[in-house]
């Protein structure tokens, strides 16, 4: 049996967005409604905030130092001092990650989930945007296969998890399939990482569980959680062998000392991840 403990008993909100930054040997993730960026060393739980004055999606460790975020209007840079708006007041930025070229996608949705309305974003080195995917609901978790040549996306609330044909120019993803349709009753997908065997971890809104997925789409295994809302995973450490998951506690009744909120980490993983490109720019 697989097993948990909890890194940081954070009593997020919204916790989101793990991401392993390699260069200073430390885990990024962020509490979206609170604006919040949380580092934390793995080997301690130590955690430092930077409250930013506006919702935070996602950060990813840049090129040229320090973090590119998706926020609530777009994309910020140098500690959120300077933003490139891209969307309007009635959208917000949610889930983002690098591809192995460098660039940022993130994903929008409407704040109030109207179908349709979400939408693909990409950050590219030079600090400008294009829209890479339109007629999404809530995009959310990404990632892309080992050899660079599949793109994975979850789009929550149409309980699906897409596959694209990718590729250096990446700009336009196609070759779209349906990777799984999950079931409304065991719970929503939300954020995913990809191992070093091409498998996705994908976080079960609502499930208790972290589920792993072949490349075809076929539930491989299992794993239960102690908290209800696990948001989304990412893999980290030097050797890119330990498994990190988010959780929210957004909308529930419980009160603390429950666990929903924390970060927690799947010890010994049946594989290791592999590692990631910074942004960049």
């Amino acid at each position: 049996m697989t097993s948990v403990r909890v890194l940081v008993d954070a009593a997020a909100e919204l916790g989101e967005g793990p991401v392993w930054d390699e260069r200073a040997g430390v885990l990024h993730w962020v509490n979206i409604t609170a604006g919040q960026v949380l580092t934390t060393s793995i080997e301690t739980g130590e955690t430092t905030t930077v409250t930013l004055p506006t919702m935070v999606g996602a950060v990813a460790p840049a090129a040229s130092g320090g973090l590119v975020a998706a926020v609530a209007e777009g994309f910020a840079f140098d500690s959120c001092t300077t933003t490139l708006r891209v969307l309007g007041p009635s959208e917000r930025m949610n889930d983002a990650k690098v591809d192995p070229y460098g660039r940022f996608w993130a994903g929008s949705t409407a704040r109030d989930f109207t179908p349709g309305r979400g939408a693909l974003h990409v950050l590219m080195p030079d600090r400008t945007s294009t829209v890479a995917l339109t007629g999404l609901t809530l995009p959310n978790g990404l990632g892309w296969s080992p050899d660079g040549l599949r793109m994975y996306l979850v789009d929550t609330l149409q309980y699906r998890l897409y596959s694209f044909a990718f590729g250096a120019d990446g700009l336009d993803p196609h070759d779209r399939q349906v990777l799984h349709q999950f079931d409304t009753a065991e719970g929503m997908p939300d954020g995913l990482c990809v191992d070093a065997e091409g498998c996705l971890w994908v976080a079960i809104w609502g499930g208790h569980k972290l589920v792993r997925y072949s490349p075809s789409g076929q539930a491989l295994t299992t794993v239960d959680l102690p908290v209800e809302q696990p948001s989304s995973c990412t893999f980290g450490g030097p050797a890119w062998d330990r498994l990190f998951v988010t959780s929210a506690r957004q909308g529930l009744n419980a009160a603390p000392p429950d666990l929903n909120g924390a970060l927690l980490e799947i010890l010994t993983p049946a594989v290791p991840g592999h590692p990631t490109s910074p942004f960049g720019g």
